[in-house]
């Protein structure tokens, strides 16, 4: 099963990267061409970000939702394996962060003429980066395990009350540069079929490839604490 876990994740991303980005523009995006003037139908090629840009923040967020739930279950039963997971998802969340950060920033590139414009949107994702980035910092400055760990699980907990603020809220309630939502007010999505299928193929591939790496990255921890005990 874990062979399969890890072929079927590969068979998905890889085909999400190459209908991404070799799958012809006028084919997948659900755009008026001829409302548009022919720069700004060039900058639209770049909206074939989406299949990489939108699960990486999905991720992101998934992943610290996991680290604070698992710092509430070490608070509740003081078990350091809490800890550890709770660990693990923040690290993964920040890496998928960071990635999300990037992604963003091409998109910015060549909508907006510069990789950063500190539009509300990548803002907020600065700041979701310091904050976790704290949360790394004050785990490197407590030696004592037990202690780190109370520590971190209260700090992962509060953290994770600014991410739908900065995620889903902020961005909303001021004005912004960033496109609007993939989905609607009505609930409709802004995408023909093909597109669909790649995205939600994106969607379910990264999902895999998260949780492939938050195993392997709970396996680490587990193996690194245990040769600290030894």
């Amino acid at each position: 099963m874990n062979n399969i876990f890890k072929i079927l994740t590969f068979i998905i991303i890889t085909g999400v990267i190459i209908s991404g980005i070799l799958t012809p523009l006028p084919d997948i995006m659900n755009i008026q061409a001829e409302k548009m003037d022919e720069g700004a139908f060039r900058q639209a090629a770049i909206f074939r970000v989406i299949f990489f840009h939108v699960p990486m923040a999905w991720l992101s967020v998934l992943a610290f939702f996991i680290s604070m739930v698992h710092s509430v279950n070490h608070l509740r039963k003081n078990d350091l394996i809490y800890d550890t997971k709770a660990y693990s998802a923040a690290g993964i969340g920040f890496l998928f962060c960071l990635l999300a950060t990037v992604t963003g920033s091409v998109w910015a590139k060549f909508q907006w003429g510069s990789f950063w414009n500190w539009d509300p949107r990548e803002t907020s994702i600065f700041i979701l980066l310091l904050i976790y980035g704290a949360y790394f910092a004050l785990r490197s400055a407590i030696d004592a395990p037990e202690q780190r760990a109370k520590l971190a699980s209260v700090y992962a907990i509060i953290a994770f009350v600014t991410v739908p603020f900065f995620i889903f809220i902020m961005p909303r309630i001021v004005e912004t540069l960033h496109p609007d939502p993939i989905i609607n007010p009505q609930g409709k999505i802004h995408m023909n079929s093909t597109m669909r299928v790649i995205f939600f193929s994106s969607l379910a591939g990264f999902t895999l490839l998260f949780f492939w790496l938050y195993k392997l990255k709970i396996r680490s921890e587990l193996l690194r604490n245990k040769k600290h005990l030894n």
